[in-house]
């Protein structure tokens, strides 16, 4: 973040100076991508992704590893999808470089799709034990002031 930000002031400065940077636009906008991806997968890590753990804790605790089961096999299958779609596009872009910075292929910057993607992966798995023991003890990981009756599915201050 800091990066970008000191991207896009030297550049206002340098265009105040009318001395545009004619690379600083497509620099800041990879550098975003990347500060997103991978704070996508830091907020995984941190289970801080907007979810619906209420839904699950007020079905039955029966019911409740399943739930949590089909929705991680669906976000990890997701990001499978994501990463194996990131290498190939890694692919086409072989040979291709930035236009204003010649020298840097494309493949470095696009690497951050399956990068992150995997980063996420890894994020989902390493988080997912806690995720699931507060799941299964009533605990909502998004509202931690409120608990959930594991026997009811009722929500307590």
């Amino acid at each position: 973040m800091i990066s970008l930000t000191v991207i896009v002031v030297v550049a206002v400065i340098f265009r105040k100076f009318d001395a545009s940077l004619s690379w600083y636009d497509e620099v800041a906008s990879i550098n975003l991508a990347w500060i997103t991806y991978y704070g996508a997968a830091l907020a995984a890590l941190r289970r801080q992704h907007i979810g619906f753990d209420s839904v699950i804790l007020a079905v039955p605790p029966a019911f409740r590893v399943a739930a949590v089961l089909i929705a991680e096999v669906l976000v990890i299958g997701f990001f499978i999808v994501m990463a194996w779609a990131g290498l190939e596009v890694l692919d086409v872009l072989e040979g291709e470089t930035l236009v204003s910075l010649t020298w840097v292929p494309i493949q470095v910057t696009q690497s951050v799709i399956p990068i992150g993607a995997i980063l996420f992966i890894v994020a989902e798995l390493l988080s997912a034990p806690a995720y699931f023991k507060a799941v299964m003890s009533g605990h909502s990981t998004e509202h931690p002031d409120i608990d959930f009756d594991s026997s009811e599915g009722d929500a307590r201050s």
